[in-house]
């Protein structure tokens, strides 16, 4: 204590702290002495500061305000202090982990703190920050911020539980790993990953950063297994940037693992998981009517998230040129759709030869839903196929028999709107197109319109009850608009088109009722006011120049007004026969639906008008309405009266069900439906009866058979010159009816799959062709990626099961059709045909069908094609062949299925001759 006086007393105890806190505050020298010996320095020297200032304050300073002195003083001797201080230029290390880690392993994990390590064995997981990791062996370092991951052998010595490795979104599954999470770099042996289609696998890969890899001993490929693939890409050196691209070097493709002449002294490979806009390459392949050829190249766009354009070209060495615009959009829970225009510009032979000829063709197609969700009160769709009436049969890059061979093409659009109002009233817009591809004629509505307004009960209550003839009558309105177009194909949208435009609007309000008599029997009445607008009617009068009629055209508004009356009666009969519980069939039930109705509608004579003509040689009044020829007709002119009679049944059978734990019995339908009528006029003079229908159909094989049938049977016999007269066929000598015409329809569906439900032909069906493939499989050479045949993602195991217990999935579909006439007494079969479509797989991978069919009155075989597939796994061949006919051709392809690779392949086909009409 004498020693550190004297230092005291020498070197003041204000210096003597300073120095020892410097010395404190060092961290490297920090310890208990050093604290405790400054902070006894730094007292003293404060209290010696004190009392010096307590001695330069005036006597007269009471003693109760030295403690406040005392603490001002001190407040301003550690702001000195603090401002003698020098900052220290040494950081504080940061923490050694930024996140926590969660780790587990099978077996054992052990944590080195001396070394920093963490080592997990056996089924090992780790979790840092975004990092998952998962192996046999993990070593994290948290010092030197790296990651080892590996493999581990089993008892046999096999190595198992191999790395896998994901970081975010990208899965990397290696030999084994070692990865610097600080500078995001890594190195990786004998790495596998998968982006988008591709599967890629690298000796050794060195990672740069979460963007950059560079590859070395590369191969990549489209194949599921990646460790022994159909066919891969070979290279030594690759840039790759997840989700992006794919850079190589030299490139060469290998098939099963045989190294092929195929190579590129660099590639460029995108692997964006989004659309972008691109290239299209075309195929190269000649034709003997136009020569060589680039067809299906152009441009894709992408032009956002819910829509895009692809812009197609084909062009042929002769001059044929064509051009296509491909376009889908959608938007999720509102609507969705596609349009495809097509034009071709075909040229046969060589200018200056006599066979050569230059036609255009061209189709339309656009298909639009929207959702249900989207607005409950208002729907717009569309369906449209218009076109070249010739372009499907004529087309060069589209093959589809079924659409060939339909002579009609059908669009319809429409808008819908309900308002909710009291009553309901709706509202529909639309335009529609029919056209006959025989006859090229075109008819068309532009616009359509179509109203009502819902039923209205006056007599009803404020209860709202039903009840009795008075309670429920009711009204309603109905609204009919027309703008309609008859054409020919040729003058489609032309001047000429515009000016036979027929415009006509209906209005109509029935008012009926229905009751119940003697409990048993329903009645309906109804009054039906009825009146049509025209915009053009007609006027008919004798040239007598030209001797012949004529018919002139009046422009100007005009209407006529009809009315009518009708009621019905028909009443349910219930029937059922029991043949016992301990019966197969236990009992059969038939339903009788008769039904008596009465319609009369009087003359409207006076919308009826007459001139003189000589047309015959003689003088004469003819009459004519000037609505003849009208969208909606013309007025009757004289009274027509009828009575009609109808009778529907069906049949039903209870049997015995085939399991023995059910004690219901099963309901089977024997007939769907089997349905007679006919009328009888009360005012014609002659041939009263009119011929009665019959017609039915049922399904059979649980519902896997569809059966209809129809006959037409004629009470009233004919003379020598196939006319009806005035006599009873049986009393001609003849049987109660004269079938004059029937039909017959079997259609029948089989397979061996759960459910039998083959894949729909959509794009032939809306081609204007068949839903299946009885006039064989449509091909759109533009996109060969679609298989022939139903396709399935099985596995090998699902497909084949052993040597003798191999399944060969199978599918059948056969349509039969008969046609009888007998309207002169011909007793003419006109119709007897048989279509049959067979797929089937040979083995796990072959796959092949046939469609033909046979006319039993040409004596015949129709249309046939044979079909053949290959499944390569990532590859797919396939072979088609119609053997004669005017649609003789095959068509040879081989390809890869994946869409980013869909490029690489070889298609050679022979497309039948096309006569240009």
């Amino acid at each position: 204590m004498y020693f550190w006086s004297k230092i005291i007393c020498k070197f003041g105890a204000s210096k003597i702290s300073l120095i020892f806190t410097k010395i404190a505050l060092k961290p490297l020298q920090t310890n208990l002495f050093h604290i405790v010996l400054s902070a006894f320095f730094l007292t003293i020297g404060i209290g010696k500061i004190h009392s010096q200032e307590i001695k330069n304050k005036t006597k007269t300073e009471s003693a109760k305000t030295q403690p406040d002195s005392i603490a001002i003083s001190l407040k301003q001797a550690q702001a000195k202090l603090a401002d003698s201080i020098p900052t220290d230029s040494v950081k504080a290390k940061k923490a050694v982990l930024e996140s926590k880690i969660r780790y587990k392993a099978q077996k054992y994990a052990k944590l080195n703190q001396k070394d920093k390590l963490i080592t997990l064995y056996d089924n090992a997981e780790l979790y840092y920050q975004d990092i998952e990791l998962k192996a046999g062996l993990i070593v994290f370092n948290y010092e030197k911020n790296e990651v080892y991951a590996g493999r581990i052998k089993d008892s046999t010595g096999t190595l198992i539980q191999y790395p896998v490795f994901k970081q975010g979104s990208n899965v990397v599954e290696p030999d084994s790993i070692r990865f610097n999470y600080k500078t995001k770099k890594a190195l990786i042996w004998n790495s596998r990953t998968d982006q988008g289609e591709f599967k890629i696998k690298a000796e050794v890969s060195k990672r740069i950063n979460d963007s950059v890899y560079f590859l070395k001993g590369a191969r990549f490929t489209t194949a599921k297994d990646i460790e022994d693939p159909e066919y891969y890409f070979y290279t030594n050196r690759i840039k790759y940037v997840p989700k992006k691209k794919v850079v190589t070097g030299l490139t060469n493709m290998v098939i099963a693992d045989v190294p092929t002449p195929i190579a590129l002294p660099f590639a460029f490979f995108p692997m964006t998981t989004e659309n972008q806009s691109g290239l299209i390459i075309p195929t190269f392949g000649d034709n003997r009517q136009r020569g060589y050829f680039l067809q299906n190249g152009g441009y894709y766009f992408s032009l956002g998230d819910h829509y895009d354009l692809a812009v197609l070209g084909d062009y042929y060495t002769n001059g044929s040129y064509a051009m296509r615009f491909e376009s889908s959009y959608a938007w999720r829970y509102k609507f969705r759709g596609n349009v495809n225009v097509r034009f071709e510009n075909l040229i046969t032979s060589e200018r200056g030869l006599p066979d050569y000829e230059r036609n255009k063709i061209y189709n339309i197609q656009w298909s639009h839903s929207q959702d249900a969700k989207a607005n409950p009160n208002s729907r717009f769709s569309a369906s449209v196929n218009l076109g070249s009436s010739q372009y499907f049969r004529q087309s060069v890059n589209n093959y589809n028999i079924g659409s060939q061979l339909n002579n009609t093409m059908n669009s319809s659009i429409t808008y819908s709107k309900t308002f909710n109002t009291v009553p309901q009233v709706m509202f529909t817009l639309g335009a529609t197109h029919a056209q006959n591809t025989n006859t090229e004629e075109i008819s068309m509505t532009l616009p359509s319109l179509q109203a009502s307004v819902d039923r209205v009960y006056p007599f009803v209550g404020k209860n709202g009850v039903k009840k009795g003839a008075l309670k429920n009558i009711n009204l309603q309105y109905n609204l009919r608009g027309e703008n309609r177009f008859n054409t020919k194909d040729s003058l489609f949208f032309k001047s000429e088109m515009f000016k036979d435009a027929k415009t006509a609007m209906q209005h109509s309000i029935p008012l009926s009722t229905n009751f119940k008599i003697f409990k048993y029997f329903s009645a309906t009445s109804s009054v039906n006011y009825e009146e049509v607008w025209y915009l053009k009617t007609i006027r008919k009068s004798y040239d007598f120049a030209r001797a012949k009629d004529t018919v002139v055209e009046v422009d100007g508004f005009d209407a006529y007004r009809t009315y009518s009356f009708s009621s019905s009666l028909g009443t349910t009969i219930y029937g059922t026969f029991k043949f016992g519980d301990d019966k197969k069939i236990q009992a059969i039930r038939h339903v009788m639906r008769p039904s008596v109705s009465y319609s009369y509608m009087p003359s409207f004579e006076k919308y009826y008008d007459t001139y003189a003509s000589d047309a015959s040689g003689r003088m004469e009044l003819r009459e004519y309405t000037r609505f003849e020829g009208g969208i909606y007709g013309a007025p009757g002119k004289v009274n027509s009266s009828s009575v009609g009679f109808s009778l529907s049944n069906t049949f039903e059978a209870k049997v015995t069900d085939r399991d023995s734990t059910k004690t219901e019995p099963k309901k089977v339908m024997l007939l769907n439906n089997l349905n007679f009528s006919t009328s009888y006029s009360l005012t014609a003079d002659s041939l009263k009866w009119a011929p009665l229908r019959v017609s039915g159909g049922t399904n059979l094989f649980k519902d896997k058979m569809n059966i209809n049938f129809g006959m037409t049977l004629d009470p009233y016999a004919i003379d020598n010159n196939g006319k009806r007269f005035e006599k009873f066929n049986i009393d001609n000598g003849g049987s109660l009816f004269r079938m004059t015409s029937a039909n017959m329809t079997i259609n029948y569906s089989i397979s061996s799959r759960d459910g039998g439900d083959k894949k729909e032909n959509k794009q032939g069906l809306r081609n204007g062709g068949r839903d299946d493939d009885l006039f064989g499989t449509n091909t759109d050479f533009s996109d060969r990626r679609e298989s022939q045949f139903d396709e399935e993602d099985e596995t090998d195991d699902d497909k084949f099961s052993g040597f003798f217990n191999a399944e060969l999935p199978w599918d059948m579909t056969f349509a039969y059709q008969l046609t009888y006439s007998n309207n002169s007494r011909e007793k003419e079969i006109t119709g007897n045909s048989l279509m049959v479509s067979i797929n089937t797989d040979l083995t796990p991978r072959w796959k092949a069908g046939v469609s033909t069919g046979y006319d039993f009155v040409n004596k015949g075989v129709t249309f046939t094609q044979f079909r053949f597939e290959r499944d390569l796994l990532s590859w797919r061949m396939d072979f088609n062949w119609v053997p004669y006919g005017t649609t003789a051709s095959w068509n040879f392809f081989i390809g890869i299925k994946s869409g980013v690779l869909s490029d690489i392949k070889w298609d050679k086909r022979s497309l039948p001759d096309r006569t240009l009409r």
